[in-house]
């Protein structure tokens, strides 16, 4: 016990003399480089510094209870061992002099409105800049000679955890801290220097004048305009809280900096008008969500929209600083949340996160108006879907027999892959013009339409709602395949036949019906193929999404309807037509055309590098068993590859389908932004669906559910 008495004392004296160590090592005569490395280390101290409590044993000081206004949640270690300075320091008047000499000289050597204005703003709305700003924010040293405090400050906050503590600090601390820094210069220019208050209070304004002007001039941009909905007569100016906005703040900054015969009361008044003027801004800039939802998602217009946001909440941020009730609790606030952004800053995983969601909602929005058709929620319409996916299914039948005409000729790899999937595209279309069916494009089409519904999760009863869309969509998607496979097969059957008692057995020879057999067995690499082609499938509904979001975005509806040019050609009537019918079925063809190339292309571009990967597609997989079949004759049945090749077709069809709507319905959860909370809640729902009536999920409804009306 005696020996453990001892060890202890002797971890806390070494505590305490590096701690006294690091006081000694603060001199404000020294270059400012050198002081911004004692602020590093300084902070690095309080990140990793030994336990309070032996610190304050190695000092003989008095233990502290906790902060009195953070209840019975404990301090974070960086408070208390803040704290056991600030103790210290007051015992040491000269090193505390010190200490605050060069915190204030951080606002007398430095650029303050580059951090409190500009930090965390990308310049460019870019992703490939900005990877390579975080990239080089990474991995490249930056240095402390600088009079920039933006990079001063992502080498004092170099850690997202800086701002958990930042954010915890409590009121007494907060206190201590604005009266060490109020304390008088001691630099030999000290008469000279002016105080720290009226540093901070000018940067503050300093910075607020940078951001309003950000904020005016974002409004003001052509594509930010255009774009604003009015939300009263045609002749209001919608740029209005923009142009106020000025005149607002320059009011403020007028009554705070000069002396002005109004008193608080017109401050008062000033400052509420402000506040006004940026809640405007904001409404005003919401509008534009209203319009790019009915005319189309830009990216790059989004990411502007946020960042308008963001400098808002910072002008409101600094704002409260400057004259709020509490300005030292919203200054630990707004140094938290830089913090913040200075690890995002530096995360390659969070730009790619914010982007992809922005991808997500350009893709998934404006594309969940061609994905309703497809469920099914009644019997009709269950009916319906199961009648168009056989007449898919008969067109898919010949599309088999020209996909291996088209092998048959032997051309190079391009030009093979080129045929087959335009022989793909335009029996795709041919399906589409005739409003049938095929069965693994639905998946695809029908999730981002069920992104809709993910936005009523927080309502009552929207989760069992949700998986009540799921339900129909699962047998919406049975119906299909059910429908393709029951027709494809018979039709390549006897087309089959027919080839074989008009040409005879070389229309198709045995052992390549034997070697097309075998390719569709489970026990080969079937279910690899078949997951890769839902890749393929969801990638399609992608082009589709990107296609009909920038068919509205850029009002080609409009412009084949009342272009000169065109209206001369076709007639403006015929014209009309023309718009309207591309308006409702470009992302559908884009899908069509896309997914066929997909399916001819991909497996001759791996074959380029000697990679033997096939697309299994069910249906039409299906339709290159019933050709086999026919050259095989009835004796196939005896054969285990028949059976074999029965299961992979059936594995086929399960993994085309689950593999493009669990693609698909991730964009979805990304577009509308749905946390782990909510995606556990959905699954539970759908687990005990599962359990309690399983049936749901196959078979059809008498009546479809209503729906809740908006």
């Amino acid at each position: 016990m005696g020996f453990a008495a001892r060890r202890s004392r002797k971890a806390a004296a070494r505590a305490a003399e590096g701690l006294l160590a690091l006081m000694a090592a603060a001199n404000p005569q020294s270059p400012p480089v050198e002081q911004w490395l004692w602020i590093i280390e300084a902070l690095d101290w309080l990140r990793h510094g030994p336990a309070p409590t032996m610190l304050r044993e190695g000092l003989r000081l008095a233990p502290t209870g906790g902060p009195p206004d953070r209840g019975d949640a404990p301090a974070p270690e960086e408070i208390e061992r803040l704290n056991v300075l600030l103790d210290l320091l007051d015992g040491q008047p000269e090193r505390r002099a010190a200490i605050a000499a060069i915190l204030n000289g951080l606002l007398r050597h430095t650029d303050a409105t580059l951090l409190l204005a500009d930090f965390g703003f990308s310049p460019r709305p870019s992703f490939f800049s900005e990877f390579s700003e975080r990239l080089g924010n990474k991995w490249l040293p930056q240095s402390p000679e600088t009079r920039d405090l933006a990079v001063l400050f992502s080498l004092f906050f170099p850690h997202a955890h800086d701002a958990t503590w930042l954010e915890s600090l409590d009121a007494p601390t907060l206190d201590r801290l604005r009266a060490l820094l109020a304390l008088p210069a001691v630099a030999e220019d000290a008469e000279d220097a002016p105080a720290a208050a009226s540093l901070w209070r000018t940067a503050l304004l300093d910075a607020l004048t940078y951001t309003v002007s950000q904020i005016r001039a974002t409004g003001f941009s052509p594509d930010l305009r255009s774009r604003m909905q009015r939300n009263g007569p045609l002749e209001m100016d919608v740029e209005a809280p923009f142009k106020h906005l000025a005149a607002q703040y320059e009011r403020v900054k007028t009554l705070l900096t000069q002396d002005t015969p109004e008193g608080p009361a017109t401050l008062r008044q000033s400052l509420a008008l402000l506040r006004a003027g940026l809640g405007a801004c904001r409404q005003q800039a919401d509008s534009v969500n209203g319009h790019l939802e009915d005319y189309g998602t830009s990216v790059s217009l989004v990411y502007v929209l946020h960042q308008l946001h963001q400098r808002i909440d910072r002008a409101e941020t600094l704002l409260n600083c400057l004259v709020g009730d509490t300005p030292a609790r919203d200054t630990a606030h707004l140094f938290a949340t830089l913090a913040r952004l200075n690890a995002q800053r530096r995360s390659l995983r969070a730009l790619w996160r914010h982007n992809t969601a922005l991808l997500a909602k350009k893709m998934a929005e404006r594309h969940a108006e061609s994905g309703e058709h497809y469920i099914t929620r009644d019997r009709r319409e269950y009916r319906g879907m199961l009648g168009a996916a056989m007449g898919g299914g008969l067109i898919m039948g010949f599309t088999t027999w020209v996909k291996i005409g088209i092998l048959g000729l032997q051309t190079a790899l391009f030009w093979t892959g080129l045929l087959a999937g335009l022989n793909y595209a335009a029996s795709f279309v041919i399906v589409q013009l005739l409003h049938w069916t095929i069965a693994t494009k639905q998946p695809a089409m029908t999730a981002p339409a069920m992104a809709d519904k993910l936005g009523e999760l927080s309502k009552p009863g929207g989760v069992e709602r949700f998986v009540d869309e799921v339900a129909n969509l699962t047998r919406s998607q049975s119906a299909g395949v059910f429908g393709n496979v029951l027709l494809v097969m018979p039709v390549a059957l006897l087309i089959g036949l027919a080839g074989l008692a008009w040409f005879g057995p070389q229309f198709m020879p045995v052992p390549k019906a034997e070697h097309e057999l075998e390719s569709l067995s489970l026990l080969g690499p079937t279910p690899l193929f078949a997951a890769l082609t839902g890749v393929l499938l969801f990638l399609s509904s992608v082009i589709a999404g990107w296609a009909e979001n920038a068919f509205v975005l850029h009002r080609l509806d409009s412009a084949l309807a009342w272009n000169p040019r065109i209206r001369r050609r076709l007639g403006p009537q015929r014209a009309a037509r023309w718009a309207a019918w591309w308006r409702r079925n470009i992302g559908v063809m884009a899908g069509n055309v896309s997914l066929g190339l997909l399916l001819g292309l991909t497996p001759e571009f791996f074959r380029i590098f000697g990679i033997d990967l096939q697309v299994r597609h069910v249906t039409l997989s299906s339709g290159l068993f019933g050709a086999a079949c026919a050259s095989l004759g009835p004796a196939v049945v005896n054969d285990p590859a028949f059976w074999w090749a029965l299961a992979g077709i059936a594995v086929n069809g399960v993994l085309n389908v689950g593999v493009s709507f669990y693609l698909a319905y991730r964009l979805a959860l990304r577009a509308r932004g749905i946390q782990v909370k909510e995606r556990r809640a959905i699954y539970a729902s759908i687990a005990r669906r599962l359990l309690r009536r399983p049936w749901t999920f196959i078979l059809p409804p008498r009546r479809a559910a209503p729906q809740e009306s908006a």
